[in-house]
């Protein structure tokens, strides 16, 4: 492995359950969580004191979405729906009653929201008429995590039937179906030169594939003891992490895919349960996490090449 020093600067700490979604925002220093407890907390990079509580809603929150073009942040509220957060005022500018179900995964494009929840069901919205326009049913299983690419106009779907749908942006027609893995997709994240499309969940392992050859299987990866829960890139691309059940976080090289550090408990003071969400700020190149320990933790990792 390469030489990489990791050093763990602040833990924030206020959630009263499981933290299980970061967003950032177009503020490098500044980003958002969300918890079991039905809170969203924002959070300041560049300051050491706790955050400020933006919204208490009465059930968990597995999804946040931000929208910079409009300064929003879209919650979603499990059992419940969407809801609308103008965070700098603190207050709700609307909401949508969307499904009894639990929402997993927002993303966005142009002025539409798209909502994955537990039924299935990939939900398109008008962001400024907080109407559907669109349902994917694509599968009785859970959508469970999205992916945008606006250079390619598509967007990857991960469920729980094992399977990973790429759609078009135009029409969401179904442009692609992809088979890999043996569970749940639980993160899929497009790799910021838009060449490669990586995939992640209850099979522990780390999938890559190749978008110009539509979307051919280039690597699998036994990449964790149990589920990866989440993987980000760094500002840079060079770099990317996953998380997982097993308490642990790892570090990558993306150019080739090798494994460059671990970031654990025993070595680095770090998650003494399940990881479940990572944020990789421009804010300093800092690396935020979040777990079941309803701790997040503010990491510094340098490269020595």
């Amino acid at each position: 492995m390469g030489k990489v020093n990791v050093s763990k600067l602040k833990t924030f700490t206020g959630h009263n359950d499981c933290v299980y979604t970061l967003e950032r925002t177009q503020y490098d220093h500044i980003f958002f969580s969300g918890a079991g407890d039905g809170m969203v907390v924002y959070w300041n990079l560049a300051e050491s004191e706790n955050g400020k509580l933006i919204a208490q809603l009465p059930n968990s929150i597995y999804a946040l979405h931000y929208m910079p073009t409009r300064n929003l942040l879209a919650v979603g509220h499990n059992y419940d729906g969407i809801h609308l957060i103008d965070w700098e005022n603190k207050k709700e500018t609307g909401s949508l009653k969307l499904t009894d179900e639990a929402i997993f995964d927002i993303d966005s494009y142009k002025d539409h929201l798209i909502v994955a929840d537990k039924k299935g069901t990939v939900t398109i919205i008008n962001i400024d008429e907080l109407r559907i326009v669109y349902k994917i049913h694509s599968s009785d299983y859970s959508a469970r995590c999205i992916a945008v690419s606006e250079d390619l106009n598509e967007m990857a779907v991960g469920f729980s039937d094992h399977k990973i749908r790429v759609y078009s942006l135009e029409d969401f027609s179904l442009k692609y179906e992809l088979s890999g893995h043996d569970n749940s997709i639980f993160t899929l994240k497009y790799s910021p030169d838009n060449q490669l499309l990586m995939s992640a969940g209850r099979d522990a392992h780390l999938k890559i594939w190749d978008i110009k050859a539509g979307y051919l299987l280039l690597e699998d990866i036994v990449a964790h003891m149990y589920a990866i829960n989440h993987l980000d890139f760094s500002p840079d691309g060079k770099h990317f992490v996953t998380c997982s059940m097993d308490k642990s976080i790892k570090v990558w090289d993306t150019h080739t895919f090798k494994l460059l550090k671990v970031i654990d408990k025993a070595r680095h003071a770090g998650h003494g349960t399940s990881v479940n969400k990572l944020l990789w700020s421009n804010h300093n190149n800092l690396l935020v996490s979040a777990g079941d320990d309803r701790a997040i933790s503010v990491w510094d990792i340098q490269f020595n090449n």
